[in-house]
């Protein structure tokens, strides 16, 4: 027994320090609080999506019959409130901004979102979306507190409203930093209701990122269940061949 205990203190120690570590990388995000297994959710984060997004972003890996399918929407639906480029429902989300004109008004073509979750975790996504705010020294009048002078307009401002900064005291010539953002207009919607908003959109990014995921645990009931009755047949099958034995 002794020789099993070190083994698996090490694999726990690895499995806390990597959760601390994880923990402290973060740096105090809010948590999204997302659940792809919430339809109601995704269909709202995929009318978010749409009317917002795919005028710059794309779903590469994406397709609407998947989402359709996932999403629990019918071809009609879809096409009519989630199609806006033309596509034919059994192709790619594609947004048809071309990668020249984006490149000359933001700098750089927007990134594909396909994987974006997966890349940068629910908890960015979601506090990305809810950290923009005014700043007139930017090309494009936004900034951002989680990711500070990025290229990209906020497309939820009239939902949101509009956030100013207000600075911390800092030494002369050093960086200004934020020390906390205001809502200075309202926006169409309550603090609560966009955060809701935003939730909504970070759980559909996440479904996108991995599908499947809504598949895995639909089986994962299917294979503890499996589990348990092999766990039990084993103990049965061992009492019957040791019983002899004692």
């Amino acid at each position: 027994m002794k020789r099993y205990i070190f083994p698996v203190a090490l694999a726990f120690s690895l499995i806390v320090g990597s959760v601390s570590v994880q923990a402290s990388e973060e740096g105090g995000l809010p948590a999204a609080g997302t659940n792809v297994q919430d339809q109601a959710s995704l269909q709202r984060g995929a009318k978010l999506f749409f009317n917002y997004c795919v005028g710059c972003h794309s779903l590469k890996y994406m397709r609407y019959e998947r989402i359709a399918t996932d999403l629990g929407l019918s071809e009609q639906e879809v096409m009519q409130n989630l199609n806006f480029t033309g596509a034919k429902f059994g192709e790619t989300v594609v947004s048809q901004m071309p990668a020249e004109s984006a490149t000359k008004w933001f700098g750089k073509a927007p990134p594909d979102l396909s994987l974006e979750v997966r890349a940068k975790g629910a908890d960015w996504v979601y506090g990305y979306l809810n950290s923009f705010y005014l700043d007139p020294s930017r090309p494009v009048g936004w900034n951002n507190t989680v990711f500070p002078n990025a290229s990209m307009p906020f497309p939820l401002w009239e939902l949101q409203g509009l956030q100013t900064a207000e600075m911390k005291p800092v030494k002369a010539g050093a960086d200004p930093v934020v020390e906390k953002l205001v809502l200075s207009q309202p926006g169409k919607l309550t603090p609560a209701q966009f955060q809701q908003a935003t939730r909504d959109l970070t759980s559909f990014l996440e479904y996108a990122s991995e599908p499947a995921a809504l598949e895995r645990h639909h089986y994962g009931i299917w294979v503890l269940l499996f589990l348990a009755f092999f766990t039990l047949l084993a103990a049965m099958l061992k009492k019957e061949y040791w019983k002899d034995v004692h």
